[in-house]
């Protein structure tokens, strides 16, 4: 069979949803036809009357199509709404703008089942094309300008080796005219340039010169009048000129059916948001046109767009960038034509003689490479994309691209819608990026049953109470039932069904029907019936053993087995055996636990295999302490009623013990006592040895201690005494030394005190002559 013809014979088959897989059906609560197509894509309902036997909940009206014909339903009786598929009608493929097949289409969709339809591209020659040249006029762009001055015809010529229909449009731009990127002395702004230029125009963000034009004298005319201008930074603000420059289309030009070219020219990096904030300007861009004059009006008002606000802004205006950059900033600008979906980068010679080719070459690349995608979409619809592209069967994405496509080549598209749930009539578009054919997709979702039921008020079947819908009746007011066989009169419907709930659960557990007030309880798979009040207990899911229930030795009843006389354990697996569980002394576990299944289920805390050991619990030397001491010797808090407090204790008073570490407990009198015990059978009960002697300490001397105590008190004082005597012994001492060192140190002056008197007055006797 021919490649091309077994390749349309599988878009014939996925158009049709043609599903190799295995179709089931995962039902949930199901009370009607619009219940059990909802529930899944493979779910068909059986609207065949007397279909459900007796006790079978209509809910098993609802299965896969092979499921139902096997219950016996009859093919005509299955209700199963299928995609649906309209286009408009068929029309040629290539006319003078249309490349896209089909342009609208509405589909019909069971939630979650996929639908595949084709969609076919054929690139026409000649297709109209806008082209706007957005050049970069900092000074060092200022050759760059004399060139493209110079090639304005060559690029209206290479424009017609493209196409027949061509315009060109031309801006330009440099930066914010705010510090720090650009000088704002009243001069400076005037003539940014250097003082030996004497063509300089004065500081601008984004000037549109151009609008798009076929006329080439009037766009060379245009260009000619264009001088160069200058900024502080390196960075420019090309990210505000190409978002002017896309979002103001009627300004610049752009006509609705064409491939629009921005040709962005530069040497340098570019500002994007946040940089703003350098110089104060706080307001996000909003990507909205503000072209006054020519100019951009809210050039130093308004941050620099960010990469994805002009990625979207590209896509969503159907314009493809070309970035004609110098080879310094060709990294640069390759990161970001990554982050823009159909945009080309080229690399610029170092005075722009190569611009008219690098148009071309990067024209033919995006043109040759067609990515289809859709816009934003409905909220629960998935889309997918297979591309065909030369007969070859491309991967399953959220995109299809073919590459290399040539003029009047015919490429397809695989093109995948889901619902995934039930909504009302939406719409989205499907397209190639770059390029203004869109194909509008009308979605909408069939969730309701068309079942073509008699017209009888009072049909046979629902006991002349009720009408058929979809198999089921719809019984009429007053009346309830799986054929309206329950009359109840004037009472409310919702009263009788509280009485079919468990603690206000599951209507019958989910497992019958509710039948004036009484649960009607559903047969099971296996043959048994759900039984009790509530339909509660389930017989066919009890436990089992060597893939048996209940091991084949009992019966299920109500979710636990009931084992043969012989057997037991939860799934009758054990025959009925103590052997495992018996002690040496013949008792079973001791007397503390319980033989199941031919071992010993112990107490909490003793251990298999004979609830012997137990780690968990108290030590006796802490718990039978006291029934020792009233055992014993008669004393303690237990002494009154000892018999009944400590009637599982037997003891014997020994005059030696002959264990290794007996336990000692301290009596009421302080005095230690000694024992051992040994655990019988049965719970708490004992054995013990008690030894018939205390230890008792003897009683202090209360004279000797007093005596002691005053002694020592007295002792303490006296030297305390002594200690504060010492104390200013030693002050005194050291005082009378330094008064001693000062004396020796002190100097008397020898001179007279012409005021001092002596105190002894000398009389001499005139008259007394010593002899």
């Amino acid at each position: 069979m021919d490649k091309w013809l077994f390749l349309q014979v599988f878009l014939l088959l996925k158009g049709h949803d043609v599903v190799f897989s295995k179709e089931v059906c995962s039902k949930t609560v199901i009370h009607s036809c619009n219940d059990c197509i909802r529930s899944g894509p493979y779910c068909v309902w059986c609207k065949q009357l007397n279909f459900t036997k007796p006790g079978e909940p209509e809910a098993s009206r609802c299965d896969t199509k092979a499921q139902l014909i096997q219950k016996g339903c009859m093919d005509g009786n299955i209700i199963s709404p299928s995609n649906v598929l309209q286009t408009e009608e068929n029309k040629p493929l290539i006319t003078d703008s249309v490349q896209l097949k089909p342009q609208s289409v509405k589909l019909q969709l069971r939630p979650g089942m996929p639908h595949t339809f084709t969609l076919e591209f054929q690139r026409v020659e000649g297709y109209p094309v806008d082209l706007y040249y957005l050049m970069d006029l900092s000074y060092s762009m200022e050759d760059d300008l004399r060139e493209v001055k110079r090639l304005g015809q060559d690029l209206f010529t290479a424009l017609q080796t493209i196409t027949g229909d061509g315009q060109i449009g031309f801006g330009s731009f440099v930066d914010k005219t705010v510090l720090p990127f650009t000088n704002t002395n009243k001069a400076k702004l005037q003539k940014p340039c250097d003082e030996k230029e004497l063509n300089c125009q004065p500081a601008f963000g984004y000037r549109h010169v151009v609008s798009m034009t076929n006329n080439s004298v009037k766009f060379n005319y245009e260009v000619s009048k264009q001088f160069i201008s200058g900024n502080l930074d390196s960075p420019e603000g090309s990210l505000d000129a190409v978002m002017q420059a896309t979002v103001c289309g009627d300004k610049i030009g752009w006509r609705n059916s064409s491939t629009r070219l921005i040709v962005l020219a530069t040497d340098a990096g570019f500002h994007m948001a946040g940089d703003g904030k350098l110089a104060g300007i706080l307001e996000p861009n909003d990507e909205n046109c503000h072209l006054e004059s020519q100019l951009y009006a809210k050039s130093n008002k308004m941050d620099y767009p960010s990469v994805g606000q002009i990625a979207t802004q590209l896509k969503n205006n159907n314009i493809q960038p070309i970035f004609a950059v110098t080879k310094n900033m060709e990294k640069v600008y390759m990161d970001l034509s990554a982050m823009i979906p159909k945009s080309e980068v080229g690399v610029l010679s170092a005075d722009s003689k190569n611009v008219v080719e690098l148009i071309k070459k990067a024209y033919d690349k995006l043109s040759s490479k067609v990515t289809v995608t859709h816009g934003e979409l409905p909220e629960n619809v998935r889309v997918t994309y297979t591309p065909i592209c030369k007969g070859v069967v491309g991967t399953l994405g959220d995109k299809g691209a073919c590459e290399n496509v040539g003029v009047g080549q015919l490429i397809m598209f695989n093109v995948t819608v889901i619902a995934d749930a039930c909504i009302d009539e939406t719409s989205f578009f499907i397209g190639p990026l770059g390029i203004k054919d869109k194909l509008l997709v009308k979605v909408s979702t069939r969730c309701e049953c068309t079942c073509d039921d008699p017209l009888v008020i009072s049909h046979s079947h629902c006991n002349g109470k009720g009408k058929v819908s979809c198999g089921m009746c719809s019984c009429n007011n007053g009346f309830v039932g799986q054929k309206c066989e329950c009359s109840i009169g004037e009472k409310d419907e919702s009263s009788l069904r509280v009485a079919c709930r468990r603690n206000n659960g599951t209507e019958c557990e989910g497992r019958g029907d509710c039948v004036c007030g009484q649960c009607q309880c559903h047969a099971q798979e296996g043959g048994s019936t759900y039984h009790g009040q509530f339909c509660e207990c389930d017989d066919e899911n009890c436990e089992k053993f060597q893939n048996k229930l209940c091991g084949g030795n009992g019966k299920c009843n109500c979710g636990k087995c009931e084992c043969n006389p012989k057997y037991e354990g939860p799934a009758c697996n054990c025959k009925k055996s103590d052997e495992q569980c018996r002690t040496p002394s013949g008792s079973v576990c001791s007397g503390r636990g319980t033989c199941k299944c031919n071992q010993c289920e112990c107490l909490e805390g003793y251990e298999r295999p004979f609830c012997v050991v137990c780690h968990g619990c108290a030590s006796t030397c802490q718990t039978k302490g006291k029934c020792i001491e009233c055992l014993g010797f008669g004393t303690g808090s237990f002494s009154k009623n000892c018999s009944m407090a400590c009637k599982g204790l037997q003891y014997d008073m020994v005059k030696e013990l002959k264990v290794n570490n007996p336990c000692k407990v301290r009596d009421v009198d302080s005095c230690w006592l000694s024992f051992s015990t040994t655990q019988l059978d049965g719970i708490d009960n004992y054995t013990a040895q008690i030894l018939d002697t205390r230890e008792c300490p003897e009683l202090p001397n209360i004279y000797a201690i007093i005596g002691g105590s005053i002694a020592g008190v007295a002792l303490i004082g006296l030297l305390l005494l002594l200690l504060i005597k010492g104390l200013i012994y030693m002050k005194d001492l050291k005082e009378f030394r330094k008064f001693e060192n000062e004396k020796l140190k002190a100097k008397w002056a020898k001179a007279d005190n012409p005021l001092f008197k002596n105190a002894t007055t000398t009389v001499t006797n005139p008259t007394f002559t010593g002899e």
